[in-house]
């Protein structure tokens, strides 16, 4: 392990940090919102990355470091809680909820976007002569600059990659809960009732939306990067 592979792991997790608190905390803002406090108790309303930590530890710090450490790549998860009951009796706010999580990971995505392209014009940053996930903007210099261009990059392609999966219409991610928002109110319900009743067996839709996020992954980051570099060539 070299001295930039390490600095490298601790940009990757404070921005993987920033976006799996982001994410919960919508959830949960969206639930108090609903009328489910469920996740507000639990002190999941909130960008203080500890009660989500504490809620999964394994999945913020433990995997996430390990997964980095023998892969170079940073892998976890995060939760909020819900009352299964209101999304039942509310399927509507519910599938809200949902999306709440991926919106957030959108909008770091085009908040990134937005950093990048100020970096450009004030000089801190410039076009990159190829891109990559870690890589999707140049540094001008070395140093800090190096440091920030990275934290972009990934705050850009990490919030990408998250919003995406997590709208995969299949349980347990988001975007199975959301299909509510497009069904009668008695499917929507019984989408709330599945999505909360399966417990063991949604390892089974992890793994199907795996096999399925690649194809759909890569050309949506191509197009994000063309959106990101009009005319510039990169993504095609």
């Amino acid at each position: 392990m070299n001295t930039e592979f390490l600095i490298a792991g601790v940009v990757w997790y404070v921005v993987f940090l920033l976006s799996t608190t982001c994410h919960e905390a919508a959830h949960a803002w969206a639930a108090k919102l609903g009328g489910d406090l469920t996740a507000f108790h639990g002190g999941q309303v909130s960008l203080d990355p500890i009660p989500h930590i504490r809620r999964e530890p394994f999945g913020m710090v433990i995997f996430p470091l390990l997964t980095y450490a023998t892969g170079g790549w940073m892998m976890g998860w995060a939760s909020a809680p819900y009352d299964p009951h209101w999304s039942e009796r509310y399927p509507r706010r519910a599938a809200w909820m949902s999306l709440a999580g991926p919106g957030a990971n959108f909008s770091l995505a085009i908040f990134a976007s937005i950093l990048i392209h100020i970096g450009i014009w004030t000089g801190f940053f410039r076009y990159p002569d190829s891109v990559s996930f870690m890589h999707v903007v140049e540094p001008a210099a070395a140093g800090v600059a190096s440091g920030a261009a990275t934290f972009v990059s990934l705050m850009f392609s990490l919030n990408l990659l998250l919003g995406t999966f997590n709208l995969i219409p299949v349980p347990p991610l988001d975007g199975f809960g959301a299909l509510g928002l497009f069904a009668p109110e008695d499917l929507a319900r019984r989408i709330q009732h599945l999505g909360h009743s399966l417990g063991s067996f949604s390892i089974i839709g992890l793994l199907l939306a795996w096999q399925v996020f690649d194809p759909v992954f890569q050309p949506l980051f191509a197009f994000a990067l063309r959106a990101l570099y009009p005319g510039q060539g990169y993504g095609t």
